[in-house]
This record gives structure tokens, sequence and C-alpha cells, in this order.
């Protein structure tokens, strides 16, 4: 099948002609005519098969020349970094089309943002929580909303974003489209669809969890965090093959930390994003890795969702995530659109059966063994064992470790009070809103 195949306009054709795009993608091809239908659906596809443009191009099919100030389509992601790539996809196909499209997200002077939503927009994409606030302060109003997309909607629950989905579902008209498409699909996930759709058009490219056919995939057991740093060197400096790296960590800190260490290495090759990063920060450093100025990238699970680099060789997972769609959504950031990649996992020895059942759970899901490489020769054990290593051991023989919480006496933060304070009259707010919706409601 061809673009030129489905029920698109000129404008659209012309942009796909520009981007030198000729054949959708399976989920574009399958989900096209159920979108224009105006049903519900939910698409499941592995990453990377190009889901953004699998609700974009029927949405800007159908969008007419308007107006009106307040948005027609709302588009809700979980991270910053995923809505300026939204965003950008969105401003690729409508390269010949009147349309509005504007981003917003924390971290950005919300009177700014108010300022430019009271200017009229046509489609909204949105973090959950930056976009409550926005309809707290009336710079956002749903009534015209006909479409609601929500991309990686696992994620946004995995943040805390649980309340915020809510009051977004209890504040939008009554009648409209849902739409949303993941590469798995978790019970909590589920719950949502069947609270929240109307009798949605199923399309399943592949099952939930299924990983591309291009995507090499090994594990190597590693006696400890130090050991993962030697090995990791050792595998950057001999594999001609390793021209593009994203290396996953479990936390902010050891982010950080392994980010010291490479860069003592690799220099200015190596960058690292997580949220503790500023957002001028976390653009530069996505634009210079996807150039190729960065060759190296350590990050967090907050880039694993829906960010499309070309290219990346490999992935590195420092350790073994603890809920296997993590993994999935990592290692899917190789492989993409059809090509191959590399995705390794480093399992810490220290804890074999935390890991294992990591693991294990990884392999469940897959329905497949990942196949264990030996450690090379001549790589250096490290002796010293890292400080979040040693947390978790005493996290897990917390009994040992009793008299420790029983001297605390814990620590009074001023600011923690206020935000506290400033949260629940927040949280009172929005629930006043809600309210109100629904009275409107029980009236008509």
């Amino acid at each position: 099948m061809q673009f030129s195949d489905l029920n698109l306009n000129k404008a659209l054709l012309h942009a796909l002609e520009d981007l030198r795009l000729e054949e959708p993608t399976p989920i574009q091809a399958a989900s096209f005519a159920t979108v224009m239908s105006g049903r519900d659906v939910v698409g499941t596809a592995q990453t990377g098969t190009g889901k953004t443009f699998a609700y974009l191009l029927p949405i800007l099919r159908q969008l007419r020349f308007s107006t009106q100030k307040h948005p027609r389509v709302l588009i809700v992601v979980p991270t910053r970094e995923l809505v300026v790539q939204v965003v950008e996809e969105a401003d690729k196909l409508a390269a010949y089309m009147s349309v509005r499209v504007k981003g917003v997200y924390g971290g950005v002077n919300i009177h700014t943002q108010s300022g430019e939503m009271l200017q009229g927009m046509d489609i909204v994409v949105a973090t959950p929580g930056r976009l409550v606030d926005l309809v707290l302060n009336r710079a956002i109003k749903f009534k015209a909303i006909r479409q609601l997309v929500i991309d990686e909607v696992d994620e946004m629950l995995h943040l805390g974003f649980r309340t915020q989905l809510k009051q977004i579902f209890e504040l939008l008209p009554e009648r409209r489209q849902n739409i949303m498409f993941s590469a798995t699909m978790t019970d909590e996930v589920e719950k949502i669809i069947q609270e929240e759709f109307i009798d949605p058009e199923k399309i399943e490219i592949a099952s939930s969890g299924t990983t591309a056919t291009g995507i090499t995939q090994f594990v190597y057991i590693v006696p400890n965090f130090y050991t993962k740093l030697n090995l990791l060197r050792h595998l950057i400096q001999t594999d001609q093959r390793m021209t593009k790296l994203l290396v996953f960590a479990p936390t902010k800190k050891v982010a950080d930390l392994i980010h010291e260490e490479l860069a003592l290495t690799f220099g200015d090759k190596v960058g690292i994003i997580h949220s503790n990063k500023s957002q001028n920060y976390r653009l530069r450093t996505v634009k210079n890795f996807d150039s190729g100025e960065h060759s190296i990238l350590i990050a967090t699970d907050l880039i694993a969702r829906g960010l499309d680099f070309d290219a990346i060789s490999h992935v590195i997972n420092i350790d073994t995530p603890d809920e296997p769609e993590s993994y999935v959504h990592r290692i899917g950031r190789t492989a993409r659109a059809s090509a191959e990649g590399v995705a390794i996992t480093f399992v810490n020895a220290m804890e074999p059966t935390a890991e294992q059942q990591h693991l294990e759970a990884i392999e469940t899901l897959l329905g497949d063994e990942i196949q264990h490489i030996p450690f090379p020769e001549g790589i250096e054990i490290s002796p010293i064992i890292a400080a979040h290593e040693i947390v978790r051991y005493q996290q897990k023989n917390a009994s040992n470790h009793t008299n420790v919480l029983k001297k605390s006496q814990g620590a009074f933060h001023d600011k923690k009070l206020k935000n506290q304070k400033e949260n629940r009259a927040q949280e009172k707010r929005q629930a006043r809103m809600v309210e109100k919706k629904r009275a409107k409601r029980k009236k008509k």
C-alpha cells in the first residue's frame, strides 16, 4: 500500500513527499480508516513503527480551517521531550495547512503559555500536570475538544499522573473520540479503557510487549556496578559497531555517576539527560545526540517513551528493569523503522534473586529466553561496592537495621510543609471544578 491509496488530501501528500515517505507502516495503514470513522481506537504496535503518524494523519485529514480560540484536538503525553517531538511531527505534516499546534509542559513560565493559549489553538499537545494547571487558570477550555489522544498512558501512570488523568477525563466533553496507541498494555491501562472508552476498535499489529525483529538481545552477569562500568568501557573501545549508544540507568544519581565515569574516558562524546536537568539542557542534549555530536547518551526511563532517534546501534541497560514493560520501551529505541540493533543488559550478581526475578519477568513477557554471554576475560573486577548497591541491600534486609530507624528523629522542612499545603489547596480547586462540571451535566 502507498500513502496515495489512503484518503489523504493534497496538502498531506505533499508533506509526506517532502519527508520522502511513500508507504505507510502496518499500524498506520490499519488504523487510518477507523480513526477517520470517529470510533474509539486502541492500537498496539511495536515501538518505532510510526504510531505518532498513525493518529496524526487521520486527525489532520479531518481538521478544517478555523479561527476559533478553543482547541479541537487534545494530545496528552507523559514527558516534555515527547511533547516537543509530537509538535514537531505535527508541524511537518501540516506544512501545507493552516493548523495551529502548540505544546505545553512544566518547567516553562505558565503565564507565557497561558497567553499563547488564549490566542487560539487547533491542537494542543500537553503533559498532564501542566494541562490541569492551565485549565485551572482558565487558559484552556475543553468544550470544543472532539478528539482525545493518549500516548504512552502506562508511563503517565508510572510517573504518578493518575489523579490528573482522572480530572482530565471528568472535564472533557462526553461526546468525543478517544484514541490510544502504545507498545504495551498493562492491567491499569485496560482498566482506563474499560472506564473511559466506548466500544473501542482494537488494532493489534503485534501483541503487547513484542519487540522489533531486528533487535538482537544479550545478557551479561556482572559482579557489581563498577565492574559494569569497566565492561561498558571495554565494549565501547573494542566493538566497532557501537557507533551510537544509549545507556539506561535506574535513577538520576546513578545516571550522573555513569556520566562522570565515562566522561573521564570519552570526554564530550558523552551526554546525559534526566528530569533534574533544566529544560534547555535536556532539549540541547537530545539535539546533540540526534545530530551525532554525542555518540553516547546516558538516560533514565524518562527518555524511553516515544522519542525517536535515528540509527541507534546499541542500547545498554546498566540495570535490569524491575518492570518488563520498561525493558520493551528501552530496547525499542534501537532497530527502528525496520533497521537492526543490539540490546545488552547487565544483571548484577550481587543480588541474584531480585535480578533473576526481573529477568524472568522480562523473558515471560517476551515469550523467549535472552541469550547469556560469558563475562569477557581480562576485565578488572572492581572490589568497590557503589553506595546505591549498599542501600538496595539494606532495604532488602531492613529487619537487621531497624535500630537506625528507631534512633532517627526525622527532619523538619518548611518548604516541604508549604508544598503540602499548596498541593492540598490545588486538589480542592480541582475537585470543585470537577463537581461544577458534573452539576452542569446533571442539569442538561
